[in-house]
């Protein structure tokens, strides 16, 4: 069977994202937000797929009973009003018993948030009713629910921008790392699980002719998982998968919930793409006897950490560490304090210069994130056994600025693909790394340059943005704006963390600048 021209596809996603966001609008006027749009289309959405995938005369008997008859899709199809609303509220409340599996996972907590009736039959009939999802090449319907998610993360009220990773930063990390089809390849913090979409989908356009049938079947069904934290975020993710073909709707969940940093990996990956939830501190809310809201720090004891602390940056770096195995690599998005912070910042990054090939770091421009204030990095690193003679494994670094005088803003300049060419080009993904070149952007540097720089700093910085000695450079006033409050954020998030040290209260909504993930 051939499949739809790009350019047709793309249309066909515009058309049916475009259908979906606008019913959202009507949703959001009668109070809900996007995150919580995007989540109900996707309890129905499951049980419309459910019910194609049973309704087919070539799917296997065994396979066709996924959702209890009683709470399918055709029970919630000839329902209207409020009868339609009850037995909504009832389904939902069955399927959320069912721990472990995809079914479990997407239906997790799940709670009717549509309170008018007829605004919900209207999605039931009209909107999900008239497609047939599981008819719909992967390409549409994945994209089209991406697409979604892109929406809601510019829903900034809602914060659900902190699990959205640009897909274009996504899809050139995944380009250097080229996951291969013997790849165990995990997410220790996949927000909606961007990364693992991405490399899937890699390893597809790249290496679908040279698959066994045991490789085709295990890359849908756990070479291929990731961790979340919260559990709508963890239901957004494994549907997404599951839209994009990846995973079974009654199989074993691809995505488990929980604190990846609580405890050691129970299970190594040979390839790890993150992009670990940023802001200073690990904490929790707890309810003292008097009632009153209190925030406790989280530090990790655990036997595989070099270094105990409360930024969970850092403990999402040595968490990475511990959960590759032997000759596994790592690309990894981190923000600049994790690069020169003291303390057990300096002890992680002498770890990882000694114990691992530290071989790469990209530094990302401002403005690309939807959370403000973010100033981050890709580091790309390899678990490697130890050298003889004790000689460290990283003997160079790499370093590309695309930082200065790179000049993003989300709606007018957003990021693409394209302009991130050049770093995979340098990168030269494949080849020996030591046929690199260097260039304006990018240099290198020896282990023994690193490890004398004050408190193993690794913020290496050595170009000058023109804009700012030269008149004739000047950046549009909207673009100036957005960076003095990129900057701004920045340092109120520095400030936030220095005042948290020392014991001091900070406002909720500056204690964190959160990531992503679409991904």
């Amino acid at each position: 069977m051939t499949s739809a021209p790009p350019v047709l596809v793309h249309a066909q996603t515009s058309s049916l994202v475009a259908k979906l966001w606008n019913y959202c609008n009507v949703l959001r006027d009668n109070g809900l937000s996007t995150i919580e749009y995007v989540e109900q289309l996707s309890y129905l959405l499951f049980l419309k797929m459910a019910d194609e995938i049973a309704s087919d005369p070539f799917t296997e008997k065994e396979a066709r009973a996924v959702v209890p008859p009683p709470y399918d899709w055709k029970s919630l199809a000839r329902r209207k009003g409020i009868d339609l609303e009850v037995h909504y509220r009832k389904t939902l409340e069955v399927l959320a018993k069912n721990p472990g599996t995809t079914l479990g996972t997407i239906f997790a907590k799940s709670q009717n948030r549509i309170t008018e009736p007829a605004l919900l039959e209207k999605l039931v009939v009209d909107l999900i009713g008239k497609e047939d999802w599981t008819i719909q090449g992967t390409d549409l319907k994945g994209d089209a629910y991406e697409g979604l998610l892109a929406k809601g993360a510019e829903d900034t009220k809602t914060g659900a921008g902190q699990y959205f990773t640009p897909r274009a930063l996504i899809d050139a990390v995944v380009d250097v790392m080229q996951p291969r089809p013997d790849d165990s390849i995990t997410d220790p913090a996949c927000g909606t699980g961007g990364f693992l979409i991405a490399a899937h989908h890699y390893i597809r356009a790249n290496h679908l002719r040279d698959l066994t049938r045991e490789q085709r079947l295990a890359l849908g069904s756990g070479t291929i998982w990731g961790n979340e934290l919260v559990t709508g975020t963890a239901r957004l993710a494994a549907m997404n998968m599951l839209l994009h073909g990846i995973g079974d709707a009654d199989g074993p969940s691809l995505i488990t919930v929980g604190d990846a940093l609580a405890e050691q990996p129970r299970r190594h990956a040979s390839l790890v793409l993150a992009n670990p939830p940023f802001g200073k501190k690990s904490a929790i809310t707890v309810i003292g006897t008097d009632g009153k809201a209190e925030r406790e720090d989280i530090s990790y004891e655990r036997d595989d950490f070099r270094a105990t602390t409360t930024n969970k940056q850092i403990n999402f770096l040595q968490h990475i560490m511990s959960l590759l195995e032997m000759s596994g690599r790592a690309a990894v998005v981190l923000p600049d304090n994790v690069l020169f912070e003291g303390g057990a910042g300096e002890k992680v990054r002498r770890r990882l210069l000694e114990e691992f090939d530290l071989h790469t770091i990209l530094r990302l421009p401002t403005g690309i994130f939807y959370a403000g204030g973010v100033k981050a990095n890709v580091l790309f690193f390899d678990k490697m056994p130890p050298r003889g003679g004790g000689a460290p494994n990283t003997s160079k670094l790499w370093v590309y600025d695309f930082r200065t005088a790179k000049h993003f803003t989300l709606k007018k300049h957003p990021l693409g693909r394209a302009d991130l060419d050049d770093f995979v080009e340098a990168y030269l993904p494949g080849k020996p790394r030591d046929e690199r070149i260097e260039s304006e952007r990018f240099k290198s540097f020896d282990h023994e340059e690193l490890i004398v720089r004050d408190k193993v700093n690794l913020d290496i910085t050595w170009m000058k943005d023109p804009a700012l000695d030269d008149a004739d450079s000047l950046l549009p006033p909207e673009v100036i704006a957005q960076e003095i409050v990129e900057d701004f954020q920045a340092a109120l998030n520095e400030f936030a963390a220095i005042a948290e040290a020392l014991g001091g209260e900070v406002p909720a909504d500056v204690d964190a600048i959160p990531s992503d993930e679409a991904g």
